[in-house]
């Protein structure tokens, strides 16, 4: 039987003993979001000051001490979130499609290039071959 260790450790509503109010996994405020569900929510912490955060324990990434934290902010002085405008839109589409762009045969190859090909997969599969056969 495996036991689960306390999250009593990560219970520190006035910051005392990690310097920001914290608490454990799903036992903050609801008035405290992550970045995360701010965007879900349309809205973006627009300046303010970090209000608290949680921390898990996971054995994911490597952790330190094998804590993981997520930051949260109060959504009470969360502003909505920008919308870009017609033309910023454009020049996204274009940045875009450039990164499609096989500059080796000129065509959209309908995902994005890997950077350490340089070119779509085909192209990279061509000049595979001939290096081999040289």
């Amino acid at each position: 039987m495996t036991r689960r260790r306390s999250s009593a450790r990560f219970f520190d509503p006035t910051g005392a003993r990690h310097g920001i109010p914290t608490w454990p996994w799903r036992m903050a405020p609801p008035h405290l979001r992550t970045r995360r569900q701010l965007a879900a929510a349309g809205l973006r912490p627009g300046g303010q000051e970090i209000a608290g955060q949680v921390l898990w324990n996971s054995r994911r990434y490597n952790a330190p001490g094998g804590v993981r934290a997520a930051y949260l902010y109060d959504v009470r002085l969360a502003l909505p979130k920008r919308t870009p405008t017609d033309r910023q839109r454009a020049a996204l589409g274009k940045a875009l499609a450039a990164r499609r762009h096989c500059p080796t045969c000129r065509r959209d190859a309908g995902y994005v290039l890997p950077r350490h090909l340089g070119t779509c997969l085909e192209c990279a599969d061509l000049a595979e071959m001939e290096v081999t056969a040289a």
